[in-house]
């Protein structure tokens, strides 16, 4: 290994006592392969072990809280417990390899599509729809309503548990149900769950207090819990990241384990002011950075890009698209073979890289989103 790359290598201790190997996770990406009944395939279990020996840890793609709440097709569940045996069978593989698991948890919101859910009707904190294509004006929760999906949470958290998980991720990130609680556009709310940014924090925050509960009543070991966040939102009225600044103070105090800040490119500026171009990531650090450790993402290709990226403080990293491509990314760097990871894919690749059906299908359909090369 090139001397240079030591950084990737250092292990890390989490405040709960989980330690990971060294500093880098994969990031949580959907790929779109469980069970029409969210119970985890085996399709999904060979992906993951390809890509689950080098890292410190894997973050799983995203598992709905309730039924009402799935945001993907054939998107991992953990709403049940007949879900526990397949979320076991993920833990297992993951931990296999070497690598720690941590289970992302969610509920789409509004973001729902219609042809998911059983009355084709989606809620969010307030009935105004997301300025995206194909989605339907979503229902207001009642309270009775969000105190029942906060709680489901906690109950995801106890299957994680018993599953074998080290850790979740709450996903409050991507516009998604916790976020839409803290959006102005959004949440128009006047009861205790909107109206002023702490009104709007509520929601986040009663979430990840009932998940430290079931953390506190059911894990026998240290277990990590750690929460996505989105610095911003192009909408207006719409999360600025004076709101997120603030929301990350409260953040901080916690207890959380880390806070990873969701963005396609860890140097991106404002997408709300062009000419704002300080990193998001960088500026969450800085405020928070010293009570609880961030984890950056986006666009770290090359071990160079990692290593520039460590050297601003930020303690953990998150690959994600650079992991589907190259699966060995990390013991490639290990064995001093970092000339050799592999930064495009083709048309031909996807038994070669154990990718799933559905997954690869995707990729191939969206240009620009992988760096696919024709043949």
């Amino acid at each position: 290994m090139n001397s240079k790359y030591q950084p990737i290598f250092e292990e890390f201790t989490f405040k709960s006592g989980v330690r990971i190997k060294n500093r880098i996770l994969m990031a949580p990406m959907t790929n779109f392969a469980s069970k029409e009944n969210g119970i985890v395939s085996d399709e999904e279990l060979p992906y993951y072990k390809e890509r689950s020996g080098g890292v410190g840890a894997v973050i799983t793609a995203v598992a709905y809280v309730t039924r009402d709440g799935k945001g993907f097709v054939n998107e991992i569940s953990a709403d049940s417990d007949e879900m526990i045996p397949g979320l076991k069978r993920l833990a297992d593989t993951i931990k296999g390899e070497g690598a720690k698991a941590i289970l992302q948890i969610f509920h789409a919101g509004r973001m729902a599509p219609p042809d998911l859910l059983e009355d084709r009707q989606s809620v969010s904190a307030s009935a105004v729809a997301a300025e995206r294509p194909g989605l339907v004006t979503p229902r207001a929760l009642t309270e009775t309503e969000i105190e029942t999906i906060i709680q489901a949470f906690g109950d995801a958290t106890r299957r994680a548990i018993e599953a074998g998980f080290d850790g979740v991720e709450i996903h409050g990130a991507n516009t998604y149900l916790i976020q839409q609680f803290f959006s102005p556009h959004s949440n128009r709310r006047t009861d205790q769950w909107g109206g002023t940014i702490e009104k709007r924090m509520a929601f986040p925050l009663a979430v990840i207090d009932r998940v430290k509960s079931a953390v506190n009543e059911f894990a026998k070991h240290p277990f990590v819990v750690g929460y996505r966040i989105s610095p911003e939102e192009v909408e207006n009225p719409g999360i600025t990241m004076a709101d997120t600044l603030t929301f990350v103070d409260a953040l901080a105090e916690q207890d959380l384990d880390y806070l990873h800040i969701s963005v396609q490119d860890f140097w991106q500026g404002s997408i709300r002011d062009e000419e704002d171009k300080q990193s998001r990531v960088l500026l969450i650090h800085e405020r928070v950075g010293n009570k609880v450790p961030i984890i950056g993402v986006g666009s770290l290709h090359t071990p160079d890009d990692v290593n520039k990226s460590f050297e601003t403080g930020v303690p953990l990293l998150a690959l994600g698209r650079e992991l589907i491509v190259e699966p060995k990314w990390i013991e490639k760097v290990a064995a001093g073979e970092e000339d050799s990871i592999a930064t495009t894919l083709t048309e031909d690749d996807q038994e070669r890289l154990i990718v799933p059906d559905a997954l690869w299908s995707a990729i191939m359909n969206r240009p620009g989103w992988f760096p696919v090369v024709k043949k």
